[in-house]
């Protein structure tokens, strides 16, 4: 009698290779694990974001235009993707570097999941994580300005592959990392630096000669900018330009992840 059932012999859902009840239980535990303790990785970076946009407020006024665009309303989707994108990248490198020094990384490697399945499960808790951030400073901002979603295919590409883009960068870095120092260098000097300087409190419009041409360079500038498109309907650069951008670089970073994955670096002794 011919079996249709989607179960492996084992007892694991799939969809043809994929164990997909093996991703959504790895899911789970990430989603689980950034929950426990709700306070510090949802509420903490909402108020910290809401404290900038209050300061900002304070001292600017509520009269200092960017171009057609109150301070206020252009301040406040570069906000809430730095948060979206600092958020997702300490899931995941915070959660693999955890996994390395408890041993717990040990478990993941003997289940039945391949380096596909792996990524999957993590850069998905990083992106749920990234984009429940955003969603909360997004309702706290409406205290300043009335958001409103002009593109919505520009809101949801640009916060999902942004977060995708940030969570496969935590994933290398969780591998790479020997230490913890070692995961918070990444952070306080490349991902905070590009984010400070992507575009978020100025138009790079303003930047004099050789600065507006490295500011292009960054690509948390095209981040930003295709994210403020979708809330305002205005920008600073061509959007297919940070489309192409940032399907590039998830595709090159995903194929790292999954060669040092494949090969065991650093996670098999």
């Amino acid at each position: 009698m011919k079996n249709d059932s989607p179960l492996h012999p084992y007892g694991q859902k799939r969809i043809g290779r994929i164990n997909v009840q093996g991703i959504w239980t790895l899911y789970l535990k990430e989603v689980m694990r950034f929950f426990k303790v709700f306070m510090q990785t949802i509420m903490a970076p909402t108020i910290t974001t809401f404290l900038f946009m209050t300061v900002f407020t304070v001292a600017l006024g509520r009269d200092r235009y960017v171009g057609e665009l109150s301070f206020q309303m252009f301040l406040a989707p570069g906000l809430i993707m730095m948060a979206i994108v600092q958020n997702a990248f300490a899931n995941t490198s915070s959660s693999m570097m955890a996994a390395k020094m408890q041993g717990n990384i040990t478990d993941i490697l003997l289940a039945p999941l391949g380096p596909t399945e792996i990524i999957l499960g993590f850069a998905l808790g990083g992106i749920t994580r990234g984009l429940l951030v955003g969603s909360f400073i997004g309702l706290t901002m409406l205290m300043f300005v009335d958001l409103a979603i002009h593109h919505v295919w520009a809101v949801l590409y640009y916060s999902i592959a942004a977060s995708l883009l940030l969570s496969l960068m935590g994933i290398l870095t969780g591998v790479w990392a020997e230490k913890f120092d070692q995961s918070a260098g990444i952070n306080n000097f490349i991902i905070v630096p590009l984010s400070f300087l992507s575009g978020t409190f100025y138009s790079i419009h303003a930047l004099p000669g050789i600065w507006y041409s490295l500011s292009q360079l960054n690509p948390f500038f095209y981040v930003i900018d295709g994210f403020r498109y979708g809330l305002t309907g205005q920008s600073d650069a061509p959007l297919l330009t940070g489309v192409i951008l940032l399907g590039i670089l998830n595709i090159a970073l995903w194929l790292c992840c999954y060669y040092i994955l494949k090969s065991g670096y650093k996670l098999r002794t």
